[in-house]
Formats: structure tokens, sequence, C-alpha cells
């Protein structure tokens, strides 16, 4: 009688810390959208006295009350799970964002929905016929197994002898790994609908011939005198809309806007001075041109006055009367000392 009056007084005290799910209370109920509605007027008193249990009481009893209608509802089990078919809610709530828009698909993903490629579920090991063992698909065991496979590497007929084959194989790998992460990105800008320059590509496939003409315009201006001393292509063009990312680029400030009024005055300004406008007249430069005149004119009256004498040629045909020139003698010049005249 004890055991039994023992297990009775728990199972008493387990279920005064349970609240009942009989509420008492009139609100507005929305199944479909989960919605409920309290209309009731709040207790001051509870709410000043003790915020914090007042609210969760009775935010309890509400959430009770529309748990009781739901599982009033039609109920089935999938999975091992209870269900329940909620109706078309009588509320339409508001949303804070857009409905989100499905993704776009990708290059791959247009391709094998195109020719109807469903994807299947690999096993997470395969067999090898050159190791005769189960080779994981990814992980540790995949790269120590491929450098088991691997030990000794043929060299090519045409290459170097002398070249590191795993360190070519090594570099090769890396830059396949880079080259889909580069498309990877590509097709999350592409969903997100973001423009991405293709500076620096050569490929005529892809690239147009503006973006070319940009590639070529900041590569030059890339180099250490911001492309001073770069020559120019026989018939190669600057392109334009490229000043944000050419370095060294000067770009045109936009004056502010000019009110009605000050542009006014602006205007009539600059027909004052083109109507009131008189010849400089540099008094320096006047006075040495007309001195340079003077002496000129000067100069040519000179050579007016002189009359113009004509030479006559020694030892002529026509005139005996020309003087001759002295032949060279020994003989000693007339002169003071030897007695002759003297010359004042």
């Amino acid at each position: 009688m004890d055991v039994v009056k023992d297990v009775l007084e728990k199972s008493a005290k387990e279920a005064d810390k349970y609240k009942s799910v009989e509420v008492n209370k009139l609100i507005d109920i929305d199944v479909g959208a989960l919605l409920a509605i309290d209309s009731n007027p709040l207790d001051s008193k509870a709410l000043r006295s003790s915020p914090n249990d007042y609210l969760l009481k009775l935010t309890r009893d509400n959430v009770q009350l529309m748990y009781n209608q739901i599982w009033e509802l039609p109920t089935e089990r999938i999975e091992e799970a209870i269900v329940v078919k909620l109706p078309k809610p009588k509320y339409s709530l508001p949303r804070a964002k857009p409905v989100p828009k499905p993704r776009s698909l990708t290059k791959w993903e247009q391709f094998a929905k195109a020719k109807g490629i469903v994807k299947k579920k690999r096993t997470k090991l395969t067999w090898d016929d050159q190791l005769k063992k189960w080779i994981p698909l990814y992980g540790f065991k995949r790269a120590a197994a491929q450098k088991e496979k691997d030990w000794v590497l043929e060299v090519p007929q045409n290459a170097n002898p002398m070249e590191d084959q795993f360190a070519k194989k090594v570099e090769a790998k890396s830059e396949r790994v880079a080259k889909n992460e580069l498309q990877r990105l590509h097709n999350i800008a592409k969903a997100k609908h973001v423009k991405i320059p293709r500076f620096g590509l050569t490929n005529p496939d892809v690239s147009s011939a503006k973006e070319l003409q940009a590639a070529v315009t900041v590569a030059k201006s890339s180099t250490a005198s911001l492309g001073k001393f770069q020559e120019k292509l026989p018939k190669e063009k600057e392109a334009r809309g490229v000043g944000a990312i050419t370095p060294g680029a000067t770009r045109k400030r936009k004056l502010p806007p000019v009110s009605g009024s000050d542009e006014k005055t602006q205007n009539l300004n600059i027909v004052e001075t083109v109507l009131n406008k008189r010849p400089k007249i540099d008094m320096e430069k006047a006075v040495a041109r007309h001195m340079n005149d003077e002496q000129l004119q000067r100069s040519e009256e000179k050579k007016g006055e002189r009359p113009k004498r004509l030479r006559k040629s020694h030892g002529s045909s026509t005139g005996g009367g020309g003087r001759k020139k002295p032949k060279n003698s020994n003989r000693p010049r007339k002169g003071k000392m030897a007695g002759g005249r003297k010359r004042r």
C-alpha cells in the first residue's frame, strides 16, 4: 500500500508541474496562417508587478488554444511522423521581403536538361584494375592511391628528357582547378546578373573589339611612366570610357550648376568686354620700329647721293695711262738716313 501511495503522490506532483490543455478564452485563430489574434484587454496590475511572467503565461495560453484547433484537423502518418494538412489561410500577411526567385540554371545544368542527362547517385568506392583494390572517390586515401599508381611517368617523344614530368603534372592539375573555380565564379555572376570585365583576355571568341582595345589602353598606362614612352601601333585607337580604371588618367571636373541671374551677368560682362575692347599699343616696340625705319631711309638716301666710280684694270689694251707697279728691288729705300726727302 505504501508503494502505491508513493507512486500516486509522485504522479500528482508531476501533474502539478504541467498545466492543463483546456483553456477557456475567446481569441481569433487562423490555423492556415498559424496566426492567433488576442483582442482581450490586458491586466495592468499583473503586467506592472511581473511583466515577464504575465507575458509568458498569456503567450502559453494562446499557443495552447491554437494547437487544440490544429489537433482537431485530420492527421496522417508519413515516415514515422504525424502530419496535419492545414487549410487555406484567411489573413494575407505582408512580407518584409519579396518572394525569392528560383535559382537560374548553370551551363552544365542547361546542357544536361537539353540532353536529358539525369544525375545518378555514385558510390563512394570505385574498383581500380591496376591496384586491384577499392579506392575512394575523394580524400587522402585517393591521393595516396594516385601516387602509388603514378610512381613512374613516361616522357613524351618531343619533350625535354631533363624536364620533371611529376612537377608538370601537378602544375597542369592546379591550372585545371583554377579554371574550374573561375568558371564557377562566372556562373555565380551570371546568375546574379553581374557584368564582369574581360580585360586581359585575347581570345576573339570571348572578347569583343572594344574590350581588347580597353585592355591594350590599360596595359600601356600601367607602366612606371604611366604610358608616356609607349609607342602606338600604326592603326591603334585609344579606348573611351576607361578613365576610371586607367592609371594616371585625368578626370574632367564638372562645374557646379549656375543660376539664371548669375549666367545673365556673366554673359553681359563678356559682351561689354568685347564691345569696349581697344587695341593695346606697345610704345617701346613702336618707337624701336620707327627708329629702324628712319635709319633704313637715311642709309638709302646716302647710297643715292654717292657717285659711282669706274675701276680701271691694269694692263688693259685700250688705255696706256695706267700706273705700273714697281718691281721688287734690293735697293734701300730713300729716307732720312739715305739722304732723301723727309716726309711730313
